[in-house]
């Protein structure tokens, strides 16, 4: 899977949540901080690893500044994109079965590498729900999106 990655900040956590990625077999793209060169503000960043979603060029992303809000509100803002901020296993779960998420936001400060672990491997054993009504629900939010472009 091709995963776009994006920090505001080049802490710990962001690096390891690169290597917890390629070590599971994931082509890593990498934004912001974590790429010399790139604007590592959390609006800028964010916007292009979601925008890589959105696109096609990757399959999920996962967006990162201190408190994971900033990144999600910019991710968000792509049509197409379902972000969620996650802070824990559960939610992770809950994000990719009913949500359908396809970008995940962490909180660079909140998030330890063994729990960076448990939300990683929620995140990636979860499959999106088939049930009527969380199928209905995402639509919902796609129809949004596409009243959003219109407007």
């Amino acid at each position: 899977m091709r995963i776009s990655v994006s920090s505001d900040m080049d802490e710990p956590v962001a690096r390891a949540l690169v290597g917890q990625l390629r070590d599971r077999g994931h082509e890593v793209v990498t934004y912001g901080a974590l790429r010399p060169g790139d604007d590592p503000q959390w609006a800028v960043c964010s916007e292009v690893a979601a925008r890589e979603v959105a696109a096609g060029r990757a399959d999920q992303a996962v967006v990162c500044c201190w408190t994971g809000t900033g990144a999600s509100i910019a991710a968000n803002k792509v049509p197409g994109v379902r972000a969620a901020l996650c802070a824990d296993a559960y939610t992770a779960d809950g994000a990719r079965r009913w949500n359908d998420a396809n970008v995940l936001a962490l909180s660079l400060r909140l998030t330890s590498e063994p729990l960076l672990r448990e939300i990683l491997d929620a995140w990636f054993a979860a499959e999106p729900s088939r049930d009527a009504e969380d199928r209905e629900n995402v639509t919902r939010v796609e129809r949004l999106d596409s009243a959003r472009g219109a407007g």
